[in-house]
């Protein structure tokens, strides 16, 4: 039974706030703060301070004003503000010494402390949906759903199956893309998921990722949203312009190729040593980098249309993988022979885990943030069906809650008042 409910809380979000305030205010307060903190910025980097006792002096309309007049003085004034003689300064070794016990210092901090990679993701609260008040026309948002859904938002899906991590490139000497250079970070302690491994995303980058739960069978890497770029600091852009410039220099990489050959590997389900088992290709890390798609336009209609039936279904991404060097080349696949080694394009499957919606004016920051919304597809602690459930009364996701109350906010707009009229479709 134990085991059960820590499958069941595997996904489940941490409890941020107490009933008494609502998910909508928590985001208000989160936008306000984020604003503040990026006015406060910017006058710090303008440094207004040194400026404010500044002043140019008496105009020529003042009376008694005489320009003829010129003031001489020596620097005697000034000589208060030197430094004593006896004041000696430091050795060019103890300024060193110093130097090099901070960095023992920060260093011993770091090793005590928790890995800095470690809660770096901007990790979405689970959308608060309230069905019992989504006719109350008195109050706004009753249903839960974001009062500016349709102008002030941006949707992500679907998202993909996988476990969620960082990816971290650093300099490395070597060619781009053959000297392991980047390394996977895991979303809540920072560990590393694999061993550092060569890839084509430029030096000094970080980025907000899912590694797809079959990685070692397609090699897909998931890109959700960037916090840095060949060291340029994206994460205090716009939710748009993050996805935009994420979607831009990933189309200007160069295609990352799959190692040899030599990590296909023998099935040994079988005993029957007569009968000619097939090889199967295992990625040793990701190669194919991903973007997960995101929606500007988030009116209803669309979200019903559109963003939600694709947040429901699976797709199929080509991929990449060497041909077996011992076994015949299948027919029925692409081969491309343009280089040295020989690939075959095959079609993965990618499963839906749901939605995310992210607040268009707010900056990306680490940790649980009620500035991103999740709509999972699978009710949590529901993986599997239920014994006890029947096929008359089947699992409800959040996803099928969304939409129903989208839906209800369109019937409401169509005459102004309550109206009981849904768009039909498949749930």
């Amino acid at each position: 039974m134990l085991s059960k409910d820590r499958k069941a809380a595997y996904k489940l979000p941490p409890a941020i706030a107490g009933p008494s305030e609502s998910q909508e205010l928590r985001r208000r307060k989160a936008l306000d703060e984020q604003k503040r903190k990026r006015a406060q910025r910017v006058d710090s980097t303008r440094q207004l301070d040194l400026f404010a006792d500044l002043n140019l002096g008496r105009s020529d309309d003042e009376d008694g004003a005489d320009d003829s007049e010129v003031v001489r003085a020596g620097i005697s004034p000034y000589a208060s503000l030197l430094p004593s003689s006896s004041a000696t300064p430091q050795a060019p070794e103890a300024a060193m010494e110093a130097v090099a016990q901070g960095k023992k210092k920060r260093k011993s901090k770091l090793r005590k402390g928790h890995n800095k990679w470690a809660d770096r993701c901007m990790y979405a609260e689970l959308l608060e949906m309230n069905e019992e008040n989504c006719w109350d026309m008195s109050e706004s948002g009753a249903d839960g759903l974001p009062e500016d859904l349709e102008t002030a938002w941006v949707a992500v899906g679907p998202v993909p199956l996988g476990k969620r991590c960082l990816a971290v490139t650093d300099q490395s000497l070597g060619v781009p893309g053959l000297v392991p250079n980047t390394s996977l970070r895991s979303r809540k302690l920072g560990k590393l998921l694999m061993p550092r491994f060569p890839s084509c995303l430029p030096a000094s980058t970080v980025l907000d990722c899912i590694l797809d739960a079959r990685w070692k069978e397609n090699g897909i890497l998931h890109i959700l949203d960037v916090l840095k770029w060949k060291g340029q600091d994206i994460a205090e852009c716009e939710t748009p312009f993050r996805f935009w410039w994420r979607d831009t220099r990933l189309g200007e990489l160069a295609p990352s190729p799959p190692p040899s050959s030599s990590s296909y590997n023998e099935l040994s389900d079988f005993t029957d040593s007569t009968i000619a088992l097939p090889r199967v290709y295992s990625f040793p890390y990701p190669t194919k980098f991903l973007a997960v798609p995101y929606h500007s336009d988030t009116s209803l209609p669309t979200l019903v249309s559109h963003i939600i039936p694709s947040a429901r279904a699976s797709r199929l991404v080509d991929v990449d993988i060497p041909a077996d060097n011992g076994a015949e080349p299948d027919q029925s696949m692409a081969v491309d022979q343009s280089s040295s080694n020989i690939f075959t394009t095959r079609s993965s499957e990618i499963g839906s885990d749901g939605l995310l919606l992210y607040v268009s004016e707010a900056t990306y920051e680490s940790g649980t943030s009620p500035l991103s919304s999740w709509i999972p597809l699978v009710k949590y602690g529901e993986d599997a069906p239920s014994s006890a459930m029947t096929e008359s009364q089947p699992s409800e996701s959040p996803l099928d809650i969304f939409l129903r109350l989208v839906q209800k906010r369109i019937g409401q707009r169509s005459d102004g008042a309550y109206n009981t009229g849904w768009i039909t479709m498949d749930v």
